[in-house]
Order: structure tokens, then sequence, then C-alpha cells
């Protein structure tokens, strides 16, 4: 079960550690969250689980005691020794993998390359939530359900409509490979040291029919939405000659006029430019 604050407290204490607001740390202390996230997932017994930021490993132990095999990504020095040390008979017994680096850097961590069906189901570090996610859609593996503990404003962004101010380049590309299996609101209580923001569970499931985009274009929309509320047609002038033309035959494909600005074009039809600039490459 999840540690109380107080109990918490005492063993960052004794790790002499305090919480890193720059990594983003903040411990759930609610053991009805830490089940929550297991049932939400409803995975089979034996299905592989990635983990990123375990911390103090809360949610790890839970995972590993329904039969879990378990990889973990874990940046902080001290925090690592310690899960190493609590979770040493795991370890030994090859049901818990554990990496030391940066998420971002490594967004599967020591997943073996042959294991294709696997899940995610994290407390995921606020500050790199939007950073690993994106690098783990252009890893080339993509798990078959994600549970996450996520900002509540970080997940209205990536299950934002066209059209709405906070639809953006991750939008598109989450929602070309999933869909939303489900959500739980979280208050910041459950967490030590309690958040200033709300938090929300969610579940995201892998679509069948998924569109995971080519780095290059992934890098093209991205350019395009820093400058989200100018025309397109204005921006696609900044692209090299052979992008623009690619560019303007999809609007004219697609009946968009020039002065559409980016926020307002579909997920399907930013999938259509890409397959468009696919095939001319």
């Amino acid at each position: 079960m999840a540690l109380s604050p107080s109990v918490t407290n005492e063993l960052l204490r004794q790790l002499d550690h305090r919480p890193n607001k720059k990594l983003g740390q903040n411990f759930l202390i609610d053991g009805n969250l830490v089940e929550k996230s297991i049932s939400m997932a409803d995975l089979p017994t034996n299905m592989p689980v990635l983990e990123i930021g375990p911390g103090l490993g809360t949610l790890t132990e839970r995972l590993l005691a329904h039969g879990h095999p378990v990889y973990a990504v874990e940046i902080d020095r001290r925090l690592d020794a310690h899960l190493r040390k609590q979770l040493a008979s795991f370890i030994e017994s090859g049901q818990f993998n554990l990496l030391r680096a940066d998420a971002v850097k490594y967004p599967t961590g020591d997943l073996p390359e042959e294991i294709d069906d696997f899940a995610v189901v994290a407390n995921l570090p606020y500050a790199i939530s939007s950073a690993w996610l994106e690098g783990l859609l252009g890893s080339g593996k993509l798990p078959l359900r994600m549970v996450m503990m996520l900002q509540k404003e970080a997940t209205e962004r990536m299950l934002a409509c066209p059209g709405s101010k906070t639809f953006n380049a991750l939008s598109i590309f989450l929602q070309a490979c999933y869909k939303t299996g489900g959500k739980h609101a979280v208050p910041g209580q459950c967490f030590f040291p309690a958040p200033s923001v709300d938090s929300v569970l969610l579940r995201m499931d892998r679509l069948e029919n998924r569109f995971p985009f080519p780095k290059d274009v992934r890098v093209l929309i991205r350019r395009i939405f820093t400058q989200r509320r100018k025309q397109l047609g204005s921006l696609i002038k900044n692209e090299n000659s052979d992008i623009q033309e690619v560019m303007l035959s999809w609007l004219k494909r697609q009946n968009l006029c020039p002065t559409i600005r980016p926020e307002k074009i579909t997920g399907s039809q930013w999938t259509d430019l890409a397959r468009c600039l696919s095939e001319k490459s």
C-alpha cells in the first residue's frame, strides 16, 4: 500500500532526499489510487509493464505483487539506490529491471527489443510527461495500453480537439495511435508534497489502425504549431521548395484554404499530409 505523508517524509529523511521540483517529484500516498491504477490497466498477469519514475517504489511493489515483470526508469541517484535495496529479491529473480537514466532519452528503458505487447503504468513526473510521451510515440515500440498519472492541464492538451486553444502537435501524434479508455480525477492531497495542480489518472488504448508519425513530419508539425495562430499558407513559405510543393498540393486535395490556421486542421488531415510527404521522399 501507499505510504502515509508522515512515513513518506521519514523515509525521505532517512534517504537524505528532498523531493526535486525540477524533476516533478510528487510521491503518491493514496493506496486506493495505487490499486486504481492497476485495476484500470486490467492487464494479463504476465504482461510486462514499463514504469517511468518509480520513485519510492509504491506502485512498483504492487505491480510486482500482481505478477508483472516491471521495467522501470529512474533518473534520481538516491531513489535508484533505494529501489535496488528495497526490491533486491525481484532484481535477482529477473522480475524487476531498473535503469538509472533520463526517460526522455530512453523512453522504453531496458525493455527487450523482442517484447511487442507491454503496458505503461506510471505516476509520470509532470516535468517530463509530454517530452517522454512524444519520445515513446517516436520510439517504434508502442504499448498496448497506458495508464498514466498526469497533470490535469497536460491531459486536456493531449485529448484536445481541433479548433480548441489547447490542440497541439502532441494531440495529433497521440490521437493517431491511441483512444481514451477512461479517466479519473485526482486531487493534490493524494501526493506528497501536494502539487498546486489537480491530476488525472488516464487510460489510453492502442488503436488497431494506428499511424505513428515519422520523425521528420513530427519535427515539421511541431515547428508549424509554434506559430499556431498564423495562416498555414504563410507558414508554408518558410519551408523548402519540396515541402512547399507537397503541402500546397495537400491543401487542394483536402479542400483547405491557405488562410486556415494549424489548430483548425484535423488529426486525419495531418495524417494525410504525413503520407503525402512520405510518398514524396
